[in-house]
C-alpha cells in the first residue's frame, strides 16, 4: 500500500491518509478483507506520529471503510460500491457547482471552464 504525505498540503496529514486509503478501496486496489498495516507500522513507514495514524484509522472506521479486531488489526470492510459511487458523485456535483458559480462571478464562459477542466483532467 503506497501512501504519500505532502508537508505542503493544506490538508491535515490524517486526512491525506484517509483520502488515499478510501481511494485505494474504491478503486479496488485494496480488496474487501485485506489487512491494513498496523497503526505503528504505518506511522513508522510514513515517519509520522502514531496518534495521527490512529486518528486516520478511526475516521476510516467511522465512515465504514475499515473495521478493527482487537489483537488482529484493521481490515477493509465490505463496501456497497454503488452507494459509495453515488456519494462521491454528489460531492463532485457540489464542487462543480461551486466552480460554476465562481466562474460566472469572474465572467468566464462555459468554453473557458470546459478548457480548464480538460487541462486539469489530463494533467
Amino acid at each position: 500500500m503506497q501512501i504519500t504525505i505532502s508537508n505542503h498540503s493544506k490538508e491535515p496529514i490524517y486526512e491525506q491518509i484517509t483520502t488515499q486509503i478510501k481511494s485505494l478501496i474504491l478503486t479496488g486496489e485494496l480488496a474487501e478483507g485485506a489487512a491494513l498495516p498496523s497503526i505503528r507500522k504505518l506511522a513508522k513507514d510514513l515517519q509520522i506520529s502514531v496518534i495521527t495514524t490512529k486518528r486516520a484509522y478511526e475516521e476510516l472506521e467511522k465512515a465504514g471503510f475499515i473495521y478493527s479486531i482487537v489483537g488482529k488489526g484493521s481490515f477493509v470492510a465490505e463496501q456497497n460500491l454503488e452507494v459509495m459511487r453515488e456519494k462521491k458523485l454528489k460531492v463532485i456535483e457540489e464542487q462543480l457547482g461551486a466552480v460554476v458559480t465562481n466562474g460566472k462571478e469572474l465572467g468566464l464562459s462555459f468554453d473557458e471552464l470546459q478548457q480548464l477542466l480538460k487541462f486539469l483532467y489530463e494533467e
